[in-house]
């Protein structure tokens, strides 16, 4: 097992990185072994997986047609889910795009939730899975997490992936592990209390429901033992108004981490203690920006868009330019913390499928979450509604509170959103408790 690599240390006496080097390197040298890294993923993907051999034929592309990174981003087309879920009921039970490997080669299988249908597949070999393990450390270390740490899981077990990552990362720091996963709310606050634990992990809705809870119970989480909380699962741990509210009513400094299951390792998107955004480890996973309505067409910083990702070391189930629907824009400023990747300031804004156009303007749950964090006295839950009036189709937000907020909310929505929205306000209750990850959008339609 390795360990932190930083002659630098931090307020606690421990090295400040994980790997300084590599977390520090100048982005233009960064870059020479990133395109290293990508033109052998495709070369490897092209001789040895079905699935890409005919997706690259039928799009007339060659890995040999790739020189750069802007060759990369415009001329490689991309892969999305429903491609993946295809492939696999074609070729079960991992997909054409899976490495063969021989008895006892694959180290975990799990799986995605399959909500919307039959779970997706993933096999992660030993050597993967060996990797990921020091990946997640050197995340988790990025969030402040050290070995003295006693670290409370609130993520699930079972086949989706997200608690297992955590795990993962604090072990390998040496921290002291307790993966409760999913229990009753104030078993999980009485649990802290009672083993004094110093980092907390689930997903920002739950933080924010356990705080409700707390107050409920009597309990101030200001004054208990946490000091960091590690964040994912679903966008918003990176917004500021609803990193604000965390970290204001925990007391602790909260950092968002993780992606999307098929790009595991996942937490490659990981906010340090400046509180400046999410790192993106593009030297583990090369992400990009893109225009959403040409994949092959790069936004400049700072310009919203699509996401893409690319594997640069799995080679068990490697995507390349997968596009999980998800948009963000891109920061390349210094941060305090001394770390050289590209950051995205308020994680992932959301998903393109879960976009409401609404008068002409393109409304985002975490928009609408980011206006009503801005208003004082309103419970944690909220709910859009969706409906169709006409060829139109219009929206109510549904939040808990006095009903004298109503206009107070209606004014953040319109200053947020650029439009006008109507609020209802309901009794603190009304609306299902998030235990895992918020279902924010009724569609009416």
């Amino acid at each position: 097992m390795s360990g932190p690599r930083s002659l630098r240390t931090d307020a606690r006496g421990f090295p400040r990185f994980w790997d300084e080097e590599r977390e520090t390197l100048d982005p233009a040298e960064r870059e020479v072994l990133i395109l290293e890294r990508i033109r052998h993923q495709l070369r490897h993907a092209y001789a040895e997986l079905p699935f890409y051999r005919r997706h690259y034929d039928a799009h007339g592309f060659h890995p040999d047609h790739v020189r750069s990174l802007e060759d990369f981003t415009t001329k490689v087309p991309v892969i999305t889910k429903s491609m993946l879920v295809a492939d696999q009921a074609a070729h079960p039970p991992f997909g054409s795009y899976a490495r063969a490997l021989p008895p006892g080669g694959i180290a975990r299988i799990h799986g995605s939730s399959g909500t919307s249908g039959v779970p997706t597949m993933y096999a992660v070999s030993k050597a993967d899975w060996e990797r990921a393990g020091e990946v997640h450390a050197m995340a988790q270390w990025c969030a402040g997490v050290r070995p003295d740490d006693l670290v409370q899981v609130g993520f699930p077990f079972g086949l989706f992936f997200g608690g297992w990552g955590v795990v993962q990362g604090a072990e390998r720091i040496g921290a002291t592990l307790f993966p409760i996963g999913i229990t009753d709310s104030q078993k999980h606050l009485e649990l802290i209390g009672r083993l004094g634990s110093t980092v907390f992990s689930a997903t920002p809705s739950y933080c924010i429901h356990l705080l409700s809870v707390a107050e409920q119970m009597g309990i101030d989480l200001r004054g208990s033992t946490v000091r960091h909380l590690l964040v994912g699962g679903e966008p918003g741990g990176a917004l500021p108004g609803t990193r604000t509210i965390i970290e204001e009513g925990w007391g602790a400094i909260a950092a968002d981490a993780g992606s999307t299951s098929e790009m595991y390792p996942f937490q490659t998107s990981v906010g340090c203690e400046a509180g400046t955004g999410t790192h993106l480890y593009v030297d583990e996973v090369f992400t990009e920006v893109v225009s959403s309505a040409d994949l092959n067409a790069p936004v400049p910083v700072g310009e919203r868009g699509a996401v893409v990702y690319t594997h640069l070391w799995r080679d068990s189930q490697p995507m390349i330019r997968f596009a999980p629907g998800d948009e963000t824009y891109l920061a390349t400023d210094p941060c305090p913390c001394g770390r050289t990747y590209p950051r995205m300031p308020e994680g992932v804004l959301g998903r393109l499928d879960d976009m409401v156009v609404i008068r002409g303007a393109n409304v985002f749950p975490s928009a609408v979450e980011a206006a009503l964090r801005s208003v004082p006295g309103l419970g944690p839950e909220f709910r859009i509604r969706v409906r169709k009036e006409g060829a139109l189709d219009e929206m109510t937000v549904e939040a808990e509170g006095d009903p004298g907020l109503r206009q107070p909310v209606e004014d953040a929505l319109r200053r947020v959103l650029g439009i006008r929205v109507p609020a209802v306000l309901l009794a603190p209750g009304t609306l299902p408790e998030t235990t895992f990850k918020a279902r924010r959008v009724l569609d009416e339609r």
